[in-house]
């Protein structure tokens, strides 16, 4: 993520109050030359690559900085790693670049036994091989330095008191700027006075390596709001600040543009003077929405976009290139591969209307509600915005009084937002997992407004909104019996972008005929003319094996129906107790149907209803509630059949059960695979019992 970090950087280092938009720090950890081979040095062809970057940089006027992080295995005393390190960083050098970092951060504070001996501490083990590649180098205008310790949290014990600190402070050299993330790691506020401390103990201004919109380390994550909690007077104690954003280029628009806001504002228009309190984060935001919106509705060009820019596999990062000024790349560069994927899906969108599953539809300029819902969605790490707040107190309101209101509104809205190309590669992930999120917890609440009782059953953890992972989408899955399940909420997007629009929804008595006829077309494909002699049609679905009939008959209160614009293309059916079950089936449904299929000696197939499911005693102690899921093979994606699956285990488990089974047949091996990645385990294969099919149950 380094490799994309965009930075505010002082133009020199004794005028701290002279800020620019002028500088590029190149430390991506998917470079294996970067951290785990940091020893060796770059081929002839990665030389090529990093220069065509270092010179892309240059030529817009960005001071293009190199950083190595060696932390993790150097051996401060050894003359060898010295030497490697040095040869290192002459060759970047060698390559036009004057500008370096040393990152020493995450790593073990501990030392081999030949440092002990050499040094009398780890931060002077540290302090000794940077001042020495310092005056390698020639004393570079912006050299760098991450130390261990860098933020509050991470000081023992405390900044003020922090040996570590004070061993930096006092014995690095003074053209070396250090870098500090504020109170924490990802800090929800910089204030004057923590810096100003940090400030004492370093001896010179800390430079801020700000990690407020930085996303990697939660892939369910992503930040789209302003740049905040930051005033304009703590440029007084800065040496610079470095932005490391999201690791998707388009979702940085508005981080950037508020960030140059910030930036801006702090001094009054034509006097050169500051005004501390220029800043305004809604004036900031609400420009850079504007911006966002007309950035958007311009039409894609990915063979046109900032000309013949280099690419560099160094780094799988898409914006390795650097912005200049203000301005903000109106496309990010794509592959090969990705551009090739946007041909195939474009192409695909004239088959629309002829297609079941179509594709998503052409560039649609987003409104300025979709975009604040957007944003909204996706605020900050510390802070939801008004939808997603909006959203959570809604969801709760709903849980206890969903038996007299319908679940609509801003659901919706969120499922429509990917319709848009506009933020299709970078943001589909996100609004993908949070619309198959909200798909479950939109059908449980449906659920339970069927119900007569609804007391206890969700049991939602009291915490602060950032505390889960993954965000919005990790509060929404919390409010849900299986919320802690995380393999059930796991949305890889599919391989082609889709606007089709889902629903889960509690069955209908309506949905009969449509669920018979779609289990009648499965059984079809799949046996061919074998079973021509089975006439009637409701035989498929009223038959013994797949419990659809008798799961709705008796059971519809656990029968779940998903449907897209088209009409209903899947359903899951469960049921609670399978032995009480089996006993009113005995009693009710099988009379029923030997009536209405009576055997005939050419029609074997009959007998299903005369066999009686037999599942030991052992199984259904610990798995006391079966399941059956059936999709239409149009429906390619994967997540949506997760999300029915979801929803129903829900249920079961919201009225007790503590675990499910269902049945496979062996040469599906698909679901054999969806379901063994969703949990379940193999109980019992068809040499064990009468059937053939392999048992899979899972504990809820």
């Amino acid at each position: 993520i380094e490799g994309q970090t965009i930075h505010f950087f002082p133009l020199q280092r004794n005028r701290p109050f002279m800020w620019s938009l002028n500088t590029y720090l190149y430390g991506p950890k998917d470079d294996l030359k970067h951290r785990l081979l940091w020893r060796e040095v770059y081929s002839a062809e990665e030389e090529a690559q990093l220069t065509a970057l270092v010179c892309e940089a240059e030529s817009r006027g960005l001071t293009f900085v190199y950083g190595l992080s060696p932390g993790q295995d150097i051996v401060f005393s050894s003359s060898c790693d010295l030497t490697l390190l040095k040869r290192k960083l002459r060759q970047v050098s060698d390559l036009g670049c004057q500008a370096f970092a040393l990152l020493f951060d995450d790593i073990d504070h501990s030392m081999c036994q030949s440092d002990t001996e050499a040094f009398s501490s780890f931060a002077h083990a540290q302090v000794t091989v940077a001042n020495e590649i310092f005056r390698f180098l020639g004393d570079p205008p912006v050299f760098l330095f991450c130390p261990t310790e860098y933020c509050s949290s991470l000081c023992t014990p405390s900044v003020s008191k922090s040996a570590y600190l004070l061993t930096i402070g006092e014995d690095l050299l003074p053209g070396i700027s250090v870098i500090w993330t504020g109170n924490k790691v990802i800090s929800r506020e910089l204030s004057p006075e923590s810096l100003a401390e940090v400030q004492s103990v370093l001896r010179r201004p800390p430079l801020i390596w700000d990690n407020l919109h930085a996303n990697d380390y939660d892939s369910r994550r992503v930040f789209l709001g302003p740049f905040k909690g930051r005033p304009p007077g703590l440029r007084a104690h800065l040496r610079g600040l470095l932005l490391n954003p999201n690791c998707e280029f388009e979702a940085n628009f508005i981080p950037l543009h508020t960030l140059g806001s910030w930036y801006k504002e702090g001094k009054e228009e034509g006097k050169g003077e500051r005004n501390e309190e220029a800043y305004s984060v809604d004036r900031a935001l609400s420009s850079a929405l504007q911006g966002w919106m007309k950035e958007l509705s311009l039409p894609l060009q990915p063979d046109k976009q900032r000309g013949a820019q280099p690419k560099c596999p160094i780094t799988s990062s898409r914006s390795t290139g650097a912005l200049a000024s203000d301005e903000i790349p109106a496309d990010p560069l794509m592959s090969q591969d990705l551009k090739a994927g946007e041909d195939q899906v474009s192409r695909s969108f004239s088959h629309e209307k002829t297609s079941r599953r179509g594709l998503c539809s052409g560039r649609v300029p987003l409104s300025e509600a979709q975009v604040q819902l957007l944003v909204g969605l996706y605020y900050l790490p510390h802070e939801h915005g008004p939808p997603a707040q909006n959203l959570l107190q809604d969801l709760t309101w709903l849980k206890a009084n969903c038996h007299c209101v319908s679940v609509n509104g801003n659901v919706d809205d969120i499922e429509r937002l990917y319709i848009n190309r506009a933020v299709l590669y970078d943001l589909y992930p996100y609004i993908w997992d949070l619309r198959n999120t909200l798909l479950v917890a939109k059908a449980f609440i449906c659920w339970l407004g069927e119900r007569d009782s609804r007391d206890d059953l969700l049991h939602g953890v009291e915490a602060e909104p950032w505390v889960f992972k993954g965000g919005l989408s990790g509060e929404v899955q919390m409010l849900l019996p299986m919320g802690t399940s995380t393999e059930l909420f796991s949305h890889p997007p599919p391989l082609f972008p889709t606007s089709r629009l889902y629903n889960i929804r509690p069955f209908q008595q309506k949905d009969k005929v449509e669920l018979y006829r779609m289990v009648r077309q499965l059984h079809q494909r799949g046996k061919g003319s074998q079973d021509a002699a089975i006439s009637h049609p409701d035989f498929i679905g009223d038959r013994q094996e797949l419990c659809l009939g008798a799961s709705l008959a008796l059971c519809p209160e656990y029968s779940l129906v998903l449907e897209d614009e088209l009409g209903v293309c899947g359903c899951a059916v469960g049921i609670l107790d399978v032995r009480s079950f089996a006993k009113r089936c005995q009693a009710t449904w099988l009379p029923a149907m030997r009536d209405k299929y009576p055997s005939r000696p050419h029609g074997e197939a009959l007998l299903y209803f005369h066999e009686e499911q037999d599942y030991p005693d052992s199984l259904l102690y610990h798995f006391p509630s079966q399941l059956r899921l059936e999709a239409l093979p149009e429906l390619v994606d994967c997540s949506v059949s997760r999300s029915l699956l979801t929803a129903l285990l829900t249920a079961l488990k919201a009225n007790g059960s503590q675990g499910v089974f269902c049945e496979v047949q062996p040469i599906d091996g698909l679901r054999m695979e969806f379901l063994t990645k969703l949990g379940f385990l193999e109980i019992l294969r068809g040499e064990a019992r009468p059937r053939e099919g392999v048992v899979l149950g899972r504990l809820l």
